[in-house]
C-alpha cells in the first residue's frame, strides 16, 4: 500500500505541475506573419487569437480571397507555434517523455 500511496502522491504532484504550466502557458502569446508581414497573428498559450494585425495595403476589395489566405496562413502558423511552445513545455515538465493526450 505504501507504493500506491507514494504512486497517488506522484501523480498530484504532477496534476499541480501541469496546472501551473497552462496558467503559465496562458499568459504567453506567439507571434506570426504571412505575406511578408501584411498579416500578424497574435495567440496565447491556449490557442486563443489575441491579435490580429492587417496591413491596409493587403485589403483590395476586389481581391479579398487573398486576404483570407494571407489570415489563414498567420493563423495556422501561430498554431504551430503554439503547439511547439506547449510541447517543449511538456518536455521540461515530464523530463522528456512523451504524455500522449495532455495537450
Amino acid at each position: 500500500m505504501k507504493d500506491m500511496g507514494k504512486l497517488l502522491k506522484q501523480a498530484q504532484m504532477m496534476q499541480e505541475r501541469l496546472a501551473e504550466m497552462q496558467a503559465r502557458l496562458a499568459e504567453k502569446t506567439v507571434e506570426a506573419t504571412s505575406g511578408g508581414g501584411m498579416v500578424t497573428a497574435v495567440m496565447n498559450g491556449k490557442h486563443e487569437v489575441v491579435s490580429l494585425k492587417i496591413d491596409p495595403e493587403v485589403v483590395n476589395p476586389s481581391d479579398t480571397e487573398m486576404l483570407e489566405d494571407l489570415i489563414i496562413a498567420a493563423l495556422s502558423e501561430a498554431r504551430t507555434r503554439v503547439d511547439d511552445m506547449i510541447r517543449n513545455e511538456m518536455s521540461a515538465l515530464t523530463g522528456g517523455l512523451p504524455m500522449p493526450g495532455l495537450f
